[in-house]
């Protein structure tokens, strides 16, 4: 890339005052210290837009960019952090498919309509808005007219001006199904310091998650150990399940490919339990209950793993709801080619459907308690803060968690700006009673 200091060219004289430069598509020019970066930048939209209104449309985001785009009421949104504020140029990568049609593009409320033709991909400059702050930013994009049924498919927005440069952060390509994963967005994860304990039989946790912050797709996972991991989710508008999950030891993404002694065998289950095998992200035994958990209600997770005979490890799950006011069973599975207490105790927070992960939710992860197997309670007060490959790319960096008001919490997605480090460690006062548990009474 040339650069040309223009200051330096007038204080020899070869810039004449009035006469401007010529710029290459490659060049960058600075002008009291401000970079001018006339190389665009795509964005892809498959991998960085959703459709944000209405509620229900027929428009679509795929891996390929916007299609059957034909409502004027469709708002495709794409979203960009921009390191720094500063001018921000823009184009859209688009087929209007041999007709005609108008949009606009708006940007911290400043509109500016776009005339796109022809029947070919082509880019069409839309022109220039100040950036006051650096930051997330949201492009929305809406039809006005067309002459034919839709009004583009649309592939890219090409971005470039003072506020963009090679710190600007979006799902950059597909590979390895980053358009997937970056519309998902970043999992965030609670990893509990057990102070080298040994022998831990039990973990207990709470989790409440703040009204409006039961999003679809959220997973509030609570229990986490080695070998699987045990929380509540918001499947759908009208459902929700509390899941508890054991990993075979054979890896896999299919679980009929697993070996009749690495299966995961199913010791008992809780009435209105399913259970079942699981696949794609690992693979092994599966139980989830349909319990319409309440957003704002604080809900208790107890998780026992012992080692037992033939080189097994049986876990086993219980779910206590305040509106029950008792302990249920989930289901309790054995684990073969295993020997162990339970380690590695975590939480996370994930969004498994990628056509909410432009909305922000977040959840309390509290009073996180182990319990040897000589029946000795220990609180947990340390803790460390991680995310996935998402956020470790910096595809998406819309991630929080450590301690808020003596509270571990985590929050992701929905484009907000943080200042979380990656792998810093967080302490906390615990509360100094640990739970009151009849164990002779569990199923």
């Amino acid at each position: 890339m040339k650069v040309l200091n223009l200051l330096g060219l007038i204080g020899v004289g070869l810039l004449m005052p009035g006469i401007k430069p010529a710029i290459t598509n490659n060049a960058t020019i600075t002008i009291n210290q401000l970079s001018i970066n006339d190389e665009w930048q795509t964005i892809p939209v498959g991998g960085n837009s959703w459709v944000t209104k209405p509620e229900k449309s027929r428009e679509e985001v795929r891996n390929d960019g916007w299609r059957n785009w034909q409502s004027t009421d469709a708002v495709f949104s794409t979203f960009v952090k921009l390191d720094k504020p500063g001018t921000l140029q823009l184009a859209l990568v688009a087929n209007a498919g041999g007709n005609t049609a108008t949009v606009e593009i708006s940007i911290n409320g400043k509109n500016k309509k776009v005339n796109l033709s022809g029947n070919a991909e082509q880019s069409f400059e839309a022109g220039e808005w100040q950036i006051t702050k650096a930051g997330y930013l949201q492009i929305n994009c809406k039809g006005i007219s067309k002459t034919g049924e839709q009004f583009a498919s649309v592939t890219g927005i090409k971005i470039k001006g003072t506020a963009v440069d090679a710190n600007t952060q979006y799902v950059k390509n597909n590979e390895g199904n980053f358009f997937y994963w970056g519309r998902r967005g970043p999992s965030v994860h609670l990893n509990y310091d057990l102070n080298k304990e040994k022998n831990i039989e039990w973990y207990y946790s709470e989790i409440n998650v703040p009204e409006k912050n039961d999003v679809i797709g959220s997973y509030y996972m609570a229990n986490g150990f080695g070998e699987g991991y045990f929380g509540m989710q918001v499947n759908s508008a009208t459902e929700r399940r509390v899941l508890f999950s054991v990993w075979s030891p054979f890896s896999t993404d299919n679980p009929k490919e697993i070996p009749d002694d690495q299966k995961i065998i199913l010791l008992k289950k809780g009435k209105d339990v399913n259970t079942g095998e699981f696949g794609n992200e690992g693979s092994g035994g599966q139980s989830f209950l349909r319990f319409n958990w309440k957003a704002g209600n604080s809900y208790k997770f107890l998780l026992r793993g012992v080692p037992v005979a033939n080189n097994y490890t049986n876990y086993t799950a219980y779910f206590f709801a305040p509106e029950e006011g008792q302990w249920r069973l989930i289901a309790s599975f054995s684990r073969p080619k295993t020997h162990t207490y339970l380690t590695r105790f975590h939480s996370f927070l994930e969004n498994f459907n990628p056509a909410t992960g432009n909305i922000s939710r977040m959840a309390y992860y509290q009073n996180q308690w182990m319990r040897t197997a000589s029946g000795e309670w220990k609180a947990v007060d340390k803790l460390k803060v991680s995310v996935d490959n998402t956020g470790r790319k910096k595809y998406r960096v819309d991630y929080d968690g450590g301690v808020q008001n003596n509270k571990p919490f985590m929050r992701n997605c929905g484009f907000f700006n943080s200042s979380l480090q990656v792998d810093s460690q967080h302490d906390f006062v615990p509360q100094k009673t640990p739970p009151v548990i009849d164990f002779t009474t569990l199923d």
